[in-house]
């Protein structure tokens, strides 16, 4: 039995899943667009998606909004009207709710990151992943390095106070001088936030049925320290395992994933984690994932592909799993508050990760060692 004092911060995510073309890298749900967007067909199913999550979350309000993808900025600034029209109608936004739009360099222009901003979204996040252009190339990109220049002069020019670029290292074919260089020229721009994180080989994506040749791990490891130093010095800090922010920009939704907060899922293939009060549970909800059928079927019984319910055996483990990406780690009270159950489930877990010095623990904080920081996947694995 879970006992919630109160519940967690609410947050809803918005996936829009179709591309331009699909990146050979990207295990996400999305999907080659060949002929022209059923743009209007796909918010109707949106707001049918979100009125039948309403009897789950009564009485709370959105504290952030993030749309993502695929490629949400193929969608029209009018189309998101629309649907923030609905979603403001159907339940509370609080009126400082920090609203995301993933937008690709390849599928903006020089209006449209204005007309966004004219609609209420308020941060974008903007996939440049490297400004060399043989790295774009080898990453099957759109876009070319003008353009991601171009994109982010855009956000500035709109009047974007908060955004972030997309940056990846350990691409095929970098070296030290090419990761250096792509760090230097997103500082030049001076986006609020960068998220740099290694490219990894997902299974169910081309790269993993044709891997590209990758640096080696050694040197990667090198770089990012490097780089992780200069983005130091040009004040932006390091607050989650792949996030660097200017103060007071971190990323208010994510943070929120971390801290093993709630959110809803609407899309085709979108996830959500909703805790009640009564019943005292967790549940994880699945949509379906074919766009087409997502659709057909949203709003009704058959639009939910998955439903489960978290068990106490399995909720530390979640907790832990999110947490531990936070440098400041979290508060410990919030352990209970979050997921029902007192931390003394997770006890013998923490006793051993302090022991290996991958965690520190008082009675204000749980955080993650600097150790416990590069091994993170073997800190987690003892909460298992």
């Amino acid at each position: 039995m879970f006992n919630f004092t109160s519940l967690p911060p609410l947050s809803l995510y918005i996936h829009v899943p179709w591309c331009v073309r699909k990146c050979p890298y990207c295990d996400f749900n999305s999907h080659d667009n060949h002929q022209s967007l059923p743009e209007q067909a796909y918010i109707d199913a949106l707001i049918r998606d979100l009125e039948q999550e309403l009897p789950l979350i009564w009485g709370r309000s959105i504290n952030t909004v993030f749309i993502g993808g695929g490629t949400p900025s193929l969608f029209s600034a009018e189309a998101y009207d629309r649907l923030f029209s609905s979603v403001r109608a159907l339940l509370p936004l609080q009126h400082d709710a920090e609203i995301t739009l993933e937008a690709n360099p390849g599928t903006v222009e020089a209006g449209r990151f204005s007309e966004y901003r004219d609609v209420g979204i308020n941060r974008l996040s903007i996939g440049i992943q490297s400004f060399d252009q043989d790295a774009l190339q080898a990453l099957g990109r759109i876009h070319d390095s003008k353009q991601a220049i171009k994109a982010v002069e855009y956000a500035h020019q709109a009047g974007f106070d908060s955004f972030n670029l997309d940056l990846m290292f350990g691409l095929p074919g970098q070296d030290e001088k090419k990761a250096r260089h792509d760090v230097e020229t997103a500082i030049a721009l001076a986006p609020p936030h960068i998220s740099y994180y290694q490219l990894t080989i997902e299974p169910n994506t081309l790269f993993y049925a044709q891997p590209p040749s990758l640096p080696d791990d050694d040197p990667i490891y090198d770089w990012q320290l490097a780089n992780q130093a200069s983005l130091a010095e040009a004040g932006y800090m390091q607050y989650e395992t792949s996030a660097y922010a200017q103060k007071g920009h971190q990323c208010r939704h994510n943070i929120n994933y971390w801290r093993y907060g709630d959110y809803i899922g609407i899309g085709a293939g979108a996830h959500g984690k909703i805790s009640s009060a009564s019943p005292q549970q967790i549940q994880r909800r699945v949509k379906q994932k074919q766009p087409q059928k997502y659709i057909d079927t949203a709003g009704t019984e058959a639009g939910l592909l998955e439903q489960t319910f978290v068990s106490k055996d399995e909720v530390g483990f979640e907790f832990m799993l999110n947490a531990m990406r936070l440098l400041d780690g979290v508060p410990t009270p919030l352990f209970q508050q979050h997921t029902g159950v007192p931390i003394s489930t997770i006890k013998q877990a923490m006793q051993k990760a302090e022991q290996l010095e991958l965690l520190q623990h008082t009675i204000e904080r749980i955080r993650p060692t600097e150790k416990g920081q590069r091994y993170l996947n073997s800190l987690i694995e003892l909460f298992i």
